[in-house]
């Protein structure tokens, strides 16, 4: 029988570890991550979790790890944050490319300079090039889903890559709510004991991540995203699976709230979707059609479910924690895309905020939806506001 706990999301996503059973953990602390491998550890000294707890010296060496690991066949999982997952950077390309299916914890943080401890997620989008699938909770209680989820998508053969599950620093991972922990039999049901052919083997050898030269390497590739782009296939079918047996049902790449007869929509993704999707409430209340989109999954992008929940809208606007220096936020860009692939003609503007974990206002967020307003009555608007600077809220 499942029972429910309080817990942070950090704990929830350590619970959900626990019940996937991975046979290798790599650990290196790193605020706002640490609590994750603590709780593991201490899961791996009483006996509750039967795994070999490396404690290295470094993010680098943690992933290193993971990958050594993985060649061999084991079920492994590592977790960073921030300038960790920056400096695992080099180690990511390896275990895609090796396509070796690790599951790693990224809490979601400001990277520097300035320094910085609390939560945006310029960390996790610079490296969406890396080849690892990225999902990102809402909650406590998607986070231990996430974490039992991502090794059956990431270990089907179909798919075959590393997962990223991010969860963001502080307003995700140290706050706590009730969450359901499954029984320990209902997981096993669920995801069943790693096997793959992928592996070191002294008795039937194979070269595994070796060179390719110009005449090959292209190939590789190309099988690499042909495979990230058909994970949505696995990963429908995973969730599919979770909704028999635990009865939480999951919705693929995006979660629509009140997008299908939307005038204007904001889409984001996280728990910052949680105060979008209240204050969308509150406006449909005053006769204002507004809707929310949150992206469950950057990688593989879900484009047709992007352009099929905006394609309607009169405004668009994308409110993301981050942005790449001298262009525009990486969620804009990527749900651009997703418009013009599918010949969408909707007006979109560009919202940043929470830097460097700067508070978020339901009255900032009203805002965003007054502007999206004003922008299909067609005023001009610019194309990428940073909240409470262009505001001039005190800065």
């Amino acid at each position: 029988m499942s029972e429910t706990r309080f817990l942070s999301g950090d704990e929830a996503f350590a619970e959900g570890v626990r019940l996937a059973r991975p046979q290798v953990i790599s650990a290196y602390p790193i605020t706002p991550q640490t609590v994750v491998v603590e709780r593991l550890s201490e899961m791996v000294e009483r006996g509750d979790l039967q795994a070999e707890y490396l404690h290295v010296e470094s993010e680098h060496t943690a992933l290193s790890a993971a990958i050594g690991a993985s060649a061999a066949g084991a079920r492994a999982f590592t977790a960073t944050s921030s300038q960790g997952l920056l400096y695992m950077a080099e180690c990511l390309t390896y275990a895609a490319g090796g396509r070796f299916p690790i599951v790693m914890m990224n809490a979601n943080r400001s990277t520097c300079l300035p320094w910085n401890i609390y939560g945006d997620q310029r960390d996790s989008l610079s490296l969406l090039d890396h080849g690892w699938i990225q999902a990102y909770a809402k909650d406590g209680q998607e986070a231990l889903d996430l974490a039992l989820m991502s090794y059956a998508v990431a270990e089907d053969p179909r798919v075959a890559l590393p997962f990223m599950v991010n969860l963001d620093g502080f307003s995700l991972t140290h706050t706590y709510d009730n969450v359901e922990v499954p029984d320990p039999q209902q997981a096993d049901a669920f995801l069943p004991a790693y096997k793959t052919d992928n592996r070191f083997d002294f008795e039937h050898p194979v070269n595994i991540a070796y060179s390719a030269g110009p005449a090959f390497n292209r190939y590789y590739k190309a099988r690499e995203h042909e495979d990230m782009a058909r994970a949505f296939d696995v990963i429908e079918q995973v969730e599919e699976r979770f909704a028999d047996l635990f009865g939480r049902r999951y919705t693929g790449g995006v979660e629509a709230r009140g997008c299908e007869d939307a005038d204007f929509i904001v889409v984001t993704l996280g728990t910052i979707a949680g105060l979008a999707e209240e204050v969308a409430a509150q406006l449909r209340d005053e006769g204002v059609r507004a809707g929310v989109l949150r992206i469950r999954y950057l990688r593989p992008l879900p484009f047709e479910d992007l352009a099929g929940a905006l394609s309607g809208a009169k405004a668009v606007g994308v409110l993301e924690k981050d942005i790449s220096f001298g262009a525009e936020g990486t969620v804009f860009t990527n749900v651009n895309s997703a418009l013009y692939r599918a010949g969408a003609r909707v007006p979109t503007r560009d919202f940043v905020g929470g830097l460097g974990g700067d508070d978020i206002s339901a009255d900032q967020m009203r805002r965003i939806f007054r502007a999206l307003e004003r922008l299909a009555a067609g005023e001009e608007l610019a194309q990428l506001t940073f909240l409470g600077v262009e505001e001039g809220e005190g800065r």
